[in-house]
């Protein structure tokens, strides 16, 4: 029975190139996989030929010898005549791998390669710093735990003036593949445990793994206006990788205390101050701490009341990377004397009948007055 023309297998024409016939033999291939067409005897025949065909046209040389002589270049001994000169566990693994390994999670040859450097490990330290800090931006030396290349192999993990070798097991592939009827199974190799090398002569200082766990102290740069939860990412300065693999990352999780008079929103800061009552009723001024380590004036009308927030600008948390700042909200309280001496009592009491005499207090008469309203009284 006369073979099938491979282009008209992948349904391709002749001048098709390479990524056009790419294109073509994944759809082919998935339309005929046994796994979709499970029992369908034509559909992995199918299949087959279709591989066989990709495997011949995915190489320059046998696409320009089929192109010249057709079916007969492989013929005799040819290079893969007929589906007995097509190896299923080589040829056609590879070409599943390059075409399908992202799909199955794999990656074939080529990610095995690379499993020999492992990058390492991401790290967390948590940091906490003041609001004064938060506000100005400050420098912190941090010590932590980790892991760093072996100065000794420099991160090989073999005795300096060695180096590792490929893996004779998997031939430095870090996998190995088995044939199981029609399917080529591919596991890590048992031998270098995926990595693709061995190192027949270990570092004697990290006992071969390339890192060693020291106490490193690094300083941090915390730049003004950052709030509590973020992270400063610190590249590279993570554990050393494996067997010479590059370093991961370090992340800063910043907490930023609570301070003793400022409540933080944002931008902005809030704080709390008393004031006597004399200076609420006939007016004046205050002096309130500020975040920069400064004094700040708050003037305040005759008959402030309690509870009355003013406005400081520019007083507030700096913001982050905006060279501005937020403000400083001031809440008056009026605060009630104490410890009165006895002339003081009376003082107060004339000032009481005066007063309501005087119809002083706005704010009471008009609460009387609702709450009268609320019980249908007059």
């Amino acid at each position: 029975m006369a073979k099938k023309d491979y282009y008209e297998l992948l349904g391709a024409s002749k001048g098709a190139s390479a990524d056009e016939l790419k294109k073509a033999y994944r759809a082919q291939a998935m339309k005929y996989h046994p796994d979709r067409n499970p029992g369908n005897a034509e559909a992995e025949h199918k299949f087959k030929e279709v591989n066989e065909a990709y495997d011949v046209l995915r190489d320059d040389q046998r696409r320009a010898a089929y192109d010249r002589f057709g079916h007969a270049a492989f013929e005799q001994g040819g290079g893969g005549g007929g589906f007995g000169g097509f190896e299923f566990g080589a040829g056609f693994s590879d070409i599943f791998d390059e075409m399908f390994g992202e799909i199955l999670g794999g990656g074939g040859r080529r990610q095995s390669q690379s499993q020999g450097a492992q990058r390492g490990a991401d790290l967390r330290y948590d940091l906490d710093i003041s609001l004064e800090d938060s506000f100005a931006g400050v420098t912190k030396n941090i010590t932590i735990p980790n892991a760093v290349a072996c100065d000794d192999c420099k991160g090989t993990g073999a005795t300096p003036g060695t180096a590792p070798i490929d893996c004779t097991m998997c031939k430095g592939h870090g996998r190995v593949r088995a044939q199981q009827g029609f399917f080529t199974v591919e596991r890590t190799c048992p031998t270098c445990q995926g990595a693709g090398r061995v190192i027949q002569s270990p570092c004697k200082k990290c006992n071969g793994q390339g890192r060693v766990r020291q106490q490193r102290t690094l300083a941090v740069e915390i730049p003004a206006g950052v709030e509590d939860g973020m992270r400063i990412r610190l590249q590279g300065e993570g554990e050393a990788g494996a067997r010479g693999g590059g370093a991961g990352d370090l992340y800063v999780i910043l907490g930023v205390e609570q301070h003793p008079i400022f409540q933080r929103d944002g931008a902005n800061l809030y704080c709390r101050a008393p004031i006597a009552m004399t200076t609420a009723a006939l007016g004046g001024s205050i002096e309130v701490p500020t975040i920069d380590g400064n004094v700040a004036e708050v003037k305040i009308d005759a008959a402030t009341q309690s509870g009355h927030r003013a406005r400081i600008k520019n007083k507030g948390m700096s913001i982050l990377r905006g060279g501005s700042r937020g403000d400083l909200y001031v809440e008056l309280a009026v605060e009630t004397p104490a410890h009165l001496t006895k002339r003081q009592k009376e003082l107060l009491q004339e000032f009481a009948v005066e007063a309501e005499n005087n119809k002083t207090h706005p704010e009471s008469e008009s609460f009387i007055t609702r709450v009268k309203e609320a019980l249908g009284r007059k």
